[in-house]
């Protein structure tokens, strides 16, 4: 654990609460005593989990651990925070990007955080669309071009895929998952935060509800498509069905898993563009904020869009590709479905 005067906490945004659910209590009152609190005034439209004030709260809450400091080391730091159900046999859930990609997460960050992690492995399965990472063959050439060839890559739905249960699905009742999901003990959720062209937002629900569903099958499933998806991706089902279907696989993995699964955000070079554009996702024009930790899924991307629109001198590209999509029905369905706590603290690191 790390020293308590490393340790302050600040609440960067203030919010509504939607729904509720359960977590770990937070901090006692004698410690909130030595906590300064700095409360923001933006408020995030749509909300799934609330940012609470030390001591000003009742019930439980997430904790998400924040740090501005982006390097190798502090990813370490804040995964050895957040570790505490991860056991056996591993998945590391990146999104790995299209060839070239210029916004990915630095592989010599990855690298020096899964040679921490004993028996891992990088996870990942095909993509829907005809791009770099179509079949297994190109996918795998992808990864050589892109720096994924420090340790075992395990594409996942390579060898077909197993339907994982919804409970209480808001559309979907099972989802197709790349086949070797079941092979694992535990995961980390390890994303690079950034905008989406259909989801709004891609944070750690995106990257497991999309990025565990299987090329074919789970993807078609997710992005609400059957038989040959449309040419025009604009003419898929989008908005809050895409979202709601989004909330639904997550689900499924998350179910799963249960406690052995936690959540890395990156928040840097944030295109409003996902990293399936590669080399043609738009310049970002949000300057980087730093890494995020929990082992509450809504939270730490409630945590995430919150400082994103915190960021009120250079957000205006990246929230209004958030908005135009109904990306914050993300937030809203996860809440719904119980799969976060409803308040989190903000825990900053240095």
């Amino acid at each position: 654990m790390q020293d308590s005067k490393e340790i302050s906490r600040r609440a960067i945004l203030k919010s509504a609460i939607v729904a509720g659910a359960a977590a770990a209590p937070c901090l006692s009152a004698e410690a909130v005593a030595q906590e300064k609190v700095v409360v923001g005034t933006v408020e995030t439209p749509v909300i799934g989990s609330k940012r609470v004030e030390l001591g000003k709260f009742t019930g439980s809450c997430a904790k998400v651990y924040f740090s501005p400091v982006i390097s190798s080391e502090m990813l370490i730091k804040l995964y050895n925070l957040v570790n505490e159900g991860i056991y056996g046999k591993v998945a590391i859930k990146l999104h790995t990007g299209e060839k070239h990609g210029p916004n990915i997460i630095p592989p010599d960050l990855v690298k020096a955080l899964q040679a921490t992690i004993p028996n891992s492995v990088i996870v990942e399965t095909n993509t829907l669309y005809e791009g770099d990472r179509f079949t297994t063959a190109g996918h795998r050439e992808a990864l050589k071009v892109n720096g994924w060839d420090f340790c075992p890559v395990d594409i996942m739905d390579e060898h077909g895929y197993v339907n994982l249960p919804v409970d209480n699905a808001f559309h979907l009742k099972e989802v197709a998952m790349g086949k070797n999901i079941v092979n694992y003990d535990s995961m980390l959720v390890l994303t690079h935060f950034k905008g989406h062209a259909m989801g709004g937002f891609g944070g750690s629900m995106k990257n497991i509800a999309i990025g565990c569903a299987s090329g074919q099958e789970g993807k078609r499933q997710v992005h609400g498509v059957s038989g040959e998806p449309p040419a025009d991706w604009n003419a898929w089902p989008a908005k809050e069905v895409l979202m709601e279907n989004m909330a639904d696989s997550a689900k499924a993995v998350i179910d799963h898993f249960g406690k052995r699964i936690t959540y890395i955000n990156v928040l840097r070079n944030m295109s409003v563009d996902c990293d399936c554009a590669g080399i043609h996702a738009a310049k970002p024009t949000i300057k980087n904020i730093g890494i995020l930790a929990s082992t509450d899924l809504l939270a730490i991307d409630q945590a995430s869009v919150d400082l994103v629109y915190g960021q009120t001198a250079d957000n205006h590209d990246l929230v209004e590709r958030i908005e135009t999509r109904h990306g914050l029905r993300q937030l809203s369905a996860m809440a719904e479905h119980h799969m976060g706590n409803t308040q989190y603290e903000l825990i900053e690191v240095m």
